[in-house]
């Protein structure tokens, strides 16, 4: 699991979604009815006008135009009931503003989800977070709350709202993958793309939308699109929350208005970019030091500067960790983030996370990265292996001078200090494949199905890698599909790996 510790929170400009958190940890429900007042409740084609007037986007990663999806959900209803469900299920180990917002600023959130609740009739708000974490603890609190003050007689809405905990894991904030953890299902990717907005929770029209845009709903409900507008960019107005972490002195959630200088925020948060900065987290894609300086927070500014801001994170590395080493170890952890269902992801990532490896060894080749990664490209059931793919390609581009010098000496001389944030370690047990020498046959079906881990002597005979925690399913195909009847599967000694 990933641990949230309650972030710093800076501001550069006017405080919107951080607005009364200068003066408490977590705003209570009497003190965000202070700070924000009673939302008034709207039909569904005044949201959707207001939306589409400031061009309000996803803040989950996509940018999806919000009021188009708002309109979705409504036509696919009618006069069915439909859900409002929220993604907090932040699986970006480097992201933490999602986390903020449920922990210090819960009201807003729910705020949010009740306005297009109630515009939808829908049946129930629905709020995924991940289980355990103080996020949930506080978001179960601020429905607690609102259940309070409805029976003391306060105006609150109607709208049953339902926390869920979930399992974290890096894909565990992909819509499908919600949706089905949320049904009960495992929380893994469908394959087929299936829109939650036709069938979502319980097979009906949801609204899915991630933490942070159903506050910046309620915001814009609460000021309206005129005074809504008066920051930011004309083209993208308001402000944006970020999670600044990396090699930063002061590791925060920072809300900056769009059109401010990531120069700015990278200063305010004293941190140097060293050899890059990576924007929009391990599906996102690095900066060099030179773009970071001139690279403008806003969608168009980030794709000019060739990233893309996402979920708005931002991760310096600074000068005293190796870059190469840094991605490395990234994509072995993306690698070891794959659901299986699909081969360019069970096979392909961990082969390009051995090739990358092999490059900071000084061993290997860009070429031989890059073929690997064409293995998975435009391949996957969802969108992890492109997300790998992309931010894999882009350190070849941003640490070209450094691989050089790997190729030349076996190292750039600088540790791998751990910049780049992943989830504290757990003990997992490995696993070994045992053969019973009297049955086998030489098959071989095995070193098909397990590649990784079985390889095949000249005769066709196989010997066997450890299999880690992750991959035991298919390992257990291995063994169920022997023809002979050959393969056991034990349990190792318990080993520390780190899993999401």
């Amino acid at each position: 699991m990933i641990p949230h510790r309650v972030p710093e929170v800076i501001r550069l400009g006017p405080a919107r979604l951080t607005a009364g958190l200068e003066h408490t940890r977590r705003l209570d429900l009497p003190a965000h009815r202070t700070v924000h007042g009673e939302p008034v409740p709207r039909d569904v084609e005044s949201l959707v006008s207001m939306a589409n007037e400031v061009d309000m986007r996803g803040r989950g990663g996509a940018a999806f135009p919000f009021g188009r999806k708002l309109r979705a959900v409504a036509e696919a209803a009618g006069s069915r009931e439909s859900v409002v469900l929220v993604n907090g299920a932040e699986g970006e180990p480097a992201s933490s503003k999602d986390a903020m917002l449920l922990t210090r600023a819960p009201h807003l959130v729910l705020d949010g989800a009740v306005l297009a609740a109630e515009a939808l009739n829908a049946r129930e708000v629905v709020v995924a977070t991940a289980t355990g974490e103080v996020a949930e603890a506080s978001i179960t609190a601020a429905v607690n709350e609102r259940r309070a003050a409805k029976v003391a007689g306060a105006a609150e809405s109607h709208i049953p709202i339902r926390v869920v905990g979930l399992q974290e894991r890096f894909i565990s904030g992909e819509g499908g993958a919600l949706v089905n953890a949320v049904n009960g299902l495992e929380g893994i990717p469908p394959g087929r793309k299936r829109r939650a907005a036709q069938s979502g929770v319980d097979g009906l029209p949801t609204l899915l939308s991630n933490t942070e845009t159903y506050a910046q709903l309620a915001l814009l409900a609460e000021l309206g699109p005129e005074a809504y507008a008066e920051v930011g960019t004309s083209r993208e107005p308001g402000t944006v929350l970020l999670t600044m972490g990396g090699s930063a002195c002061r590791n925060a959630v920072v809300e900056v208005p769009t059109g401010t200088l990531l120069a700015d925020v990278l200063d305010v948060c004293d941190a140097d970019p060293g050899d890059g900065v990576l924007v929009g987290g391990y599906h996102g894609a690095w900066l060099s030091p030179e773009a970071a300086v001139n690279a403008v927070i806003s969608r168009a500014g980030m794709k000019a500067a060739g990233a893309d801001l996402g979920a708005g994170i931002v991760v310096p590395l600074g000068e005293t960790t190796c870059p190469l080493g840094e991605a490395a170890r990234i994509t072995a952890y993306l690698a070891s983030q794959s659901t299986g269902q699909c081969g360019p992801c069970r096979l392909g990532l961990p082969e390009v996370a051995r090739q990358l490896i092999e490059l900071t060894e000084g061993s290997g080749s860009t070429d031989a990265v890059r073929r690997a990664v064409r293995t998975v490209e435009r391949r996957g059931a969802c969108f992890h292996p492109d997300g790998t793919a992309r931010f894999v390609l882009s350190a070849l581009d941003t640490f070209e001078s450094e691989i050089a010098v790997h190729r030349d000496y076996g190292s750039c001389g600088r540790p791998v200090r751990g910049v780049l944030p992943l989830p504290e370690p757990e003990v997992e047990p490995d696993y070994r494949l045992d053969v019973d020498w009297s049955r086998c046959q030489g098959h071989g079906l095995c070193a098909h199905l397990l590649p990784e881990f079985v390889e095949l002597d000249g005769f066709g005979f196989p010997s066997f890698r450890t299999v880690p925690g992750w991959m035991v399913k298919e390992a257990r195909r291995a063994v169920d599909m022997c023809p002979a009847l050959a393969l056991r599967l034990a349990e190792t000694t318990p080993v520390t790996v780190r899993s999401g």
